[in-house]
């Protein structure tokens, strides 16, 4: 397969054909929620009649503040329905975030010592000594002397070793 580039002005007119689609899908989508509006006022909140006298209007007035106090009962339920579910969404985000864990990044050699990165952080003005080994307590070397055991013949040592055979053996 080869790799064509496309031409910028075949790009720029589909990228316009594109541009133009969504505008269109988007007036669409605005009629609809306006068409749907209506059809849920008309079904919903029906044309009052203001014929009649006052007794019929009282009545109508009524009638209309039981239903607002309907429809403020339902909007507060579904704000907290609404308001529970968001809740719930960001608990799982938080879930999700504390099972996938922290990953830390690989660390990277630095060629710069600890002197050279403190002087081009603070500048040159600063002068800083970072030699660690300045800090450390001195601790004198004890040289632990071992009592030579004298060194004796060695025909010695077998003959007192023998003595321990002999009492092996006599038991």
């Amino acid at each position: 397969m080869s790799d064509k580039k496309m031409n910028s002005s075949r790009r720029h007119h589909l990228k316009s054909l594109m541009l133009s689609i969504a505008a269109n899908w988007i007036q669409q989508e605005k009629k609809d929620l306006v068409v749907a509006k209506e059809a849920y006022m008309a079904e919903n909140c029906p044309k009052p009649s203001l014929s009649g006298d006052q007794a019929s209007l009282m009545e109508t007035c009524k009638k209309l503040h039981a239903l607002l106090d309907k429809v403020d009962e339902e909007r507060y339920d579904m704000e907290a329905k609404v308001g529970k579910a968001d809740k719930e969404i960001e608990d799982l985000k938080i879930k999700v975030v504390d099972l996938a864990g922290v990953k830390k990044p690989a660390l990277k050699k630095v060629r710069m010592s600890a002197d050279a990165m403190l002087k081009a952080l603070l500048g040159s003005k600063h002068t800083v000594n970072m030699d660690l080994r300045a800090n450390l307590k001195q601790v004198k070397k004890e040289v632990k002397e071992e009592p030579a055991e004298a060194v004796g013949d060695w025909r010695k040592n077998i003959e007192d070793k023998a003595d321990r055979k002999k009492m092996f053996e006599t038991s």
